[in-house]
């Protein structure tokens, strides 16, 4: 059976981020953890709703199968 290698996600530990979500959901918060299914667990999350307002999620753990896109909002050290 292959191996499932990790994501290459420890540069945005602690980093905003917005992530896209099937079902076209759209949630923001602070990365604190991940693994090699690119479940994600978010801190400060918040669920961006279609009218401009944002209903507060707290901390929460994202599975990997749901996430279409991920986007950094803070820069990046290299």
């Amino acid at each position: 059976m292959a191996k499932t290698a990790a994501p290459e996600l420890r540069a945005h530990m602690d980093k905003k981020l917005h992530l896209l979500l099937n079902a076209n959901r759209s949630v923001v918060g602070v990365l604190r953890g991940f693994d090699a299914f690119m479940n994600l667990h978010l801190a400060d999350a918040h669920e961006e709703l279609d009218d401009g307002k944002y209903d507060p999620l707290g901390v929460v753990v994202i599975r990997g199968n749901s996430i279409v896109s991920l986007e950094a909002l803070e820069p990046i050290d290299a």
